[in-house]
């Protein structure tokens, strides 16, 4: 199990070089080399980013992208909810489908604190964190 996708990881590094960059536009075309990704596949990525509000997309010659908040109010967990969706450790590992002990399950239990504390890590990390 992976807690981060690849996704989540081409989007934490394209946010930190638009971070460094401290340019008010910057391309796909520039982002990729440094993301390591083909351009688009890291469009598409970047594409959901803007849709859910933490990237601006800038059109025409020129064009590109921008962070539309500061550095330090993007947080790992944004990007970790937008592209893969929210963390969850603690369905039932044992069926495709919740048992009758769900409610009394004390593995679910200890997966849940376990949850808890990895979301409250992972909410704390910042793109500022990552410069």
């Amino acid at each position: 199990m992976k807690i981060i996708n690849r996704d989540v990881d081409y989007a934490a590094r394209a946010l930190v070089f638009m971070a460094r960059a401290n340019k008010p536009t910057v391309s796909v075309k520039q982002m990729q080399d440094q993301v390591g990704v083909a351009g688009p596949f890291l469009r598409k990525i970047l594409q959901k980013l803007h849709k859910a509000g933490i990237l601006q997309a800038v059109k025409g010659k020129g064009g590109g992208f921008t962070l539309a908040r500061a550095p330090e109010n993007i947080t790992l967990s944004q990007l970790i909810a937008v592209l893969q969706g929210p963390l969850k450790l603690s369905d039932c590992i044992f069926r495709q489908k919740l048992c009758q002990n769900h409610g009394a399950c004390l593995l679910r239990h200890k997966l849940a604190a376990i949850e808890t504390r990895l979301l409250a890590e992972v909410e704390g990390v910042t793109v500022k964190d990552l410069l």
